[in-house]
């Protein structure tokens, strides 16, 4: 089973990239900022760290305190005695809430977004950006999953699909692409969408201070932390990233080293542009 579920959330992963790179290049919006190539071997490098020792530290050990907290009868879903296709649409809507107050967090506690701003310092925006995180930071969230595995109690196919779920929304999201505003605000009232998404990245702090779901877009209506709208010419035109350290964010060194650094640390929402 282990093998299996790794195995299908890397095939889940991989085909997810090489669909959303691809059809960003045929689909590009924004006009790039830094060289294609540089970003895609310095994100490759961070997403090959990454995936090593998040094999290596966290995915068994999650996995198997799936299975004790399911044998310990742990977990709301227990309590409710949930099961089958009604558990895993639950499973994917509630720990997208859990993703929710956590994404919400990274922006407000300071230790967090130490770590979380390795992510938004990038001074472009498209499906590469989406393997851009510290390694720190996946290590600290994997702590934060640890608990809505205990809260909730999913079994480890809802995990799964929650999981591919999210790697798949968070490529999407990313990409550099952008939809006729029709279709945009209609998606948008139910669902994470790239242009949704880019507000989030964007280095005036009135947009990139908010827009924090990550499959539903609705949990940013009912908490009050939606962005205002952003029109197709905003999307192109306003800066990604962050203020300070844009010369060096495709530096592997100064990636690795960004939650130490005391630049970009304010977490005060203001416009910075």
């Amino acid at each position: 089973m282990n093998i299996d579920l790794d195995t299908g959330r890397l095939i889940v992963f991989l085909g997810g990239l090489l669909f959303w790179a691809l059809f960003e290049r045929l689909f590009t919006y924004r006009p790039a900022v830094s060289p294609l190539l540089r970003r895609v071997v310095l994100h490759a490098a961070v997403a090959a760290l990454n995936t090593t020792l998040m094999r290596l530290l966290v995915y068994v050990p999650l996995l198997a305190w799936i299975v004790y907290v399911e044998q310990m009868g742990w977990g709301l879903t227990r309590m409710l005695g949930l099961s089958g296709w009604v558990e895993f649409v639950l499973t994917v809507v509630v720990l997208d809430f859990f993703d929710y107050v956590w994404h919400r967090a990274n922006h407000r506690v300071a230790l967090l977004w130490r770590f979380h701003k390795t992510h938004h310092a990038d001074n472009d925006l498209d499906v590469f950006t989406a393997l851009r995180f510290h390694p720190g930071e996946l290590l600290i969230s994997a702590l934060a999953k640890a608990i809505w595995i205990v809260l909730w109690g999913p079994s480890a196919f809802a995990w799964f699909l929650f999981e591919a779920t999210v790697s798949l929304c968070a490529q999407m999201h990313h990409s550099n692409i952008d939809l006729p505003d029709k279709l945009e605000r209609g998606l948008a009232a139910f669902i994470v969408t790239p242009r949704f998404h880019a507000a989030h990245h964007l280095v005036d702090r009135q947009y990139g201070d908010q827009n924090f779901s990550t499959i539903f877009s609705f949990w940013d209506r009912f908490f009050s932390s939606l962005a205002p709208w952003l029109s197709r010419e905003a999307l192109r035109t306003k800066p990604m990233g962050l203020p300070e350290g844009r010369s060096e964010t495709l530096s592997a060194k100064q990636l690795l080293l960004e939650p130490f650094k005391s630049r970009n640390v304010s977490l005060d929402p203001v416009n910075e542009v």
